[in-house]
């Protein structure tokens, strides 16, 4: 068809017709007519039920200015769901281009950024059958979960004839006026035995209270007064507000641990608010921060919006809308905080911008460290990214010139950052203790942070008790039947867990092979670290945090209580290295550096040193001085030896050497292809018409876009599913993008039975 005879099939945009992105995992748009009814009340951002085939979905509206082809019956629109629409314009058009580039659902991408919807419109759906069949409604009632609470008795007898668990309880109660049952289990396994006798003497008494909605908010902050600024920090803020507004800059705020980076953000929000511009801060995680919110809240109130999945659905949606609204304009969140509302966006704040966890990686896998700097663009505003330990793609930048580079290169506090020692492993095969990581060196550096009083941190990235269990009589390591993975010991649980698909089975389960009935522990894990501990240093308090212990007592909790001075040494993963600032900690431990280089992905070493430089960075941040151990098997590694050192830029430049032999980012450009089938010829069926399809394109043949693979996936069976990858990789952006979107094309035509998974700049290589 010529373009004279296309363009006579199409009917002239009259504003009868709007383009509607529709909530399916369907990556093109559909045009609907507006019926009279509607017309002038429908406008691009609107959310919108609409036909769809034998069913009725809602959609979000594009474009007021479609048009439909000739000849053609268009369906009208069902109705408008909310009065106003609850896109923005800005926040619209950043989605949109957010959705081309990840090649994902726009209807998914736009349901993943707006508010549940109001009671009152699903109401209407649901009576006019506009809902998906199984689609239902979502609690809309404010969380009121009760928790008990104890406090000393009116009428209280003397206290004479109480055992040593209730007299730690009213010790307890005498500091603190009253306490929950959930905190008194941080002291005791079983406090509730000993509440209730002291209930039954008439001593304490106990009541329900209903819990905060909102941790963040549960306790009164008082306002601070803002410090003053080292010539760093003041040359940091001078420069990202001496360019703003309107100047779509963007920045690498690139600071030691403890150099307050958090100040030079909280002086920038001040004067960017100032100016009538609102401002959006996007955490690691949100659960880990609350020192951050608060301080926050003690420099600019309670009028913050805190996003956080803790929320109800109506304190959620209340959040959003008083940021749509104007009546907030200050939104602190992790990743999906990035779609926040925000009038008049002024500035755009990455903490951690390294971390790993600002990648989605369920559903619509988008970077939002990326896409921050996008939307910031998109909106005029300005972006800072901070970090001590900056990924190599945002360093690279900076180099480059599309990030400016500010430094903070010294500690806000008098004390420097702390001395790093490094213990070879394959030296200190056993120590005293016979544990195999509780070196001499490690006790002795122990022994001394308790006879100065101070506090101590060791960081294990492994949590249960054993990472594995093998068989005493067949020596076969027990495996999850659903996944190619090792079963994790969790001796307190009594259980053999997988960390992947949750499975689990008691500890005192018969061998799979030979049918034995003795396993023998293989590793440390926290658990059976935090065991050794506490029999080798029996008069401190030992505490764990991981996220076996999250689930229970919360992560703030066993935090709060390290603040306190409650824990002498506290074992944990990752949730350890976070920006805590916990002035009595003096010691760091790092018990097995290794584990993380042992990745098959090739920023194994970036994450080493960003986990090693993090976790370091607690210690000595308070009068004393710090100091650190790092035990490892590869203590001339790079990546350990430029942590001992504190050298960020000597490590980047050697992993950029290695990085620019094998053209990976920041080289590069990667999009990952996972298959995963019930069968393994299945997916290896996919996989390799998947592969095919790539080969065909120019690009690949001319060798300016690299296939990798396809092969099994690192972990080549997970929760039952055989898995297999293909990698694309090339400098150009726009090669790379035709070949992702013919394999896009042939995914849509259906690749059953197995599913297909495409990541566009994957964390995760597994």
């Amino acid at each position: 068809m010529d373009q004279q005879q296309s363009n006579r099939s199409i009917a002239e945009a009259d504003g009868r017709y709007v383009e509607v992105a529709v909530q399916a995992p369907l990556r093109r748009t559909y045009t609907y007519r507006l019926p009279d009814r509607l017309i002038g009340k429908v406008a691009p951002g609107s959310r919108v039920a609409v036909p769809f085939g034998r069913r009725k979905l809602v959609g979000f509206v594009l474009d007021t200015n479609s048009r439909a082809l000739e000849g053609r019956t268009m369906k009208e629109l069902a109705g408008v769901l909310e009065s106003e629409p609850i896109l923005p314009q800005e926040l619209l058009s950043f989605l949109a281009d957010a959705a081309t580039y990840y090649h994902h659902p726009i209807g998914e991408v736009l349901r993943a950024a707006a508010p549940a919807l109001p009671t009152e419109a699903l109401k209407l759906l649901r009576q006019q059958g506009f809902l998906e069949r199984g689609e239902t409604l979502p609690g809309e009632r404010v969380s009121t979960r009760r928790v008990l609470m104890v406090r000393p008795s009116a009428d209280s007898p003397p206290q004479s004839r109480v055992g040593s668990n209730q007299r730690k309880i009213l010790t307890l109660l005498e500091e603190r006026g009253e306490i929950s049952l959930d905190e008194l289990r941080q002291h005791l396994k079983n406090p509730r035995h000993a509440v209730r006798s002291l209930e039954k003497k008439r001593i304490v008494a106990t009541f329900e209270r209903e819990a905060p909605i909102d941790p963040f908010f549960s306790e009164k902050v008082s306002a601070d007064i803002p410090p003053r600024l080292n010539p760093a920090q003041s040359r940091a803020v001078s420069a990202i507000i001496n360019n703003a507004p309107g100047s779509r800059s963007a920045y690498l705020l690139y600071g030691v641990t403890g150099s307050g980076k958090t100040e030079v953000y909280l002086r920038v929000i001040a004067e960017f608010r100032a100016r009538g511009l609102g401002a959006l801060v996007l955490v690691p995680e949100i659960a880990l921060t609350p020192q951050l919110v608060s301080r926050f809240r003690a420099r600019f109130g309670d009028a913050i919006a805190v996003l956080h999945s803790g929320l109800s659905i109506r304190e959620r949606n209340r959040a959003w809308h008083c940021l749509r609204r104007g009546a907030v304009d200050l939104a602190v969140g992790a990743r999906s905080a990035l779609f926040a509302p925000v009038r008049k966006l002024g500035v755009i704040i990455v903490d951690e911008e390294h971390d790993a966890s600002f990648k989605q990686e369920e559903g619509f896998r988008y970077h939002a460290r990326d896409m921050a700097l996008w939307r910031a663009h998109s909106a005029n505003a300005v972006c800072v990214l901070g970090s001590a330990t900056p990924s190599m793609e945002s360093f690279y930048r900076a180099q480059q010139g599309k990030l400016q580079l500010l430094t903070l290169p010294e500690r806000a506090t008098p004390q420097p950052l702390p001395a790093v020692e490094i213990v070879d492993l394959a030296r200190h095969r056993q120590g005293p203790s016979q544990h195999r990581l509780l070196t001499e060196p490690m006790l002795q550096a122990l022994e001394s942070c308790r006879q100065t009083r101070g506090q101590a941190i060791l960081f294990l990235n492994r949590r249960g008790f054993s990472p594995s269990v093998r068989c005493v009589s067949c020596g076969e390591v027990a495996q999850c039947p659903a996944c190619n993975v090792a079963l994790v010991e969790h001796r307190r649980e009594g259980v053999l867990r997988c960390h992947y698909c949750d499975f689990s089975k008691p500890l005192n389960t018969m061998c799979s092979e030979c049918g034995g009935a003795v396993f023998e522990s293989l590793g440390v894990g926290t658990e059976r670290l935090e065991e050794a501990l506490a029999t080798r240093f029996p008069e401190l308090r030992v505490a764990r945090l991981d996220r076996d212990i999250a689930a229970g007592q919360g992560v703030e909790s066993v935090l709060e209580r390290l603040r306190r001075g409650e824990i002498d040494i506290l074992v944990g993963t990752q949730m350890v290295t976070k920006g805590h600032d916990i002035p009595g900690v003096v010691l760091v431990g790092v018990m097995l550096a290794d584990q993380s280089l042992a990745f098959p992905d090739f920023r194994a070493s970036e994450r080493t040193f960003q986990l090693l430089s993090q976790v370091a960075g607690r210690a000595g941040r308070g009068e004393k001085k710090g100091r650190v151990l790092i035990q490892s098997y590869q203590p001339q590694h790079p990546a350990i030896e430029s942590a001992r050192t504190h050298d960020y830029l000597s490590f980047y430049h050697n992993e950029l050497r290695a990085r620019r032999e094998v053209g990976f980012p920041p080289f590069s450009r990667v999009v990952a292809v996972r298959v995963d089938a019930g069968g393994e010829t299945e997916a290896r069926k996919a996989a390799a018409e998947l592969a095919r399809v790539a080969r065909n394109q120019r690009a690949v043949r001319e060798g300016r876009v690299r296939l990798l693979g396809p092969a099994p996936a690192p972990i080549s069976r997970l929760r039952g599913r055989y898995r297999f990858r293909l990698m694309l990789r090339a400098a150009d952006r726009a090669a790379l993008r035709v070949v992702t979107s013919a394999l896009v094309e042939r995914i849509d035509r259906g690749i059953a039975p197995a599913r297909v998974i495409l990541d566009v700049d994957p964390i995760s290589m597994l």
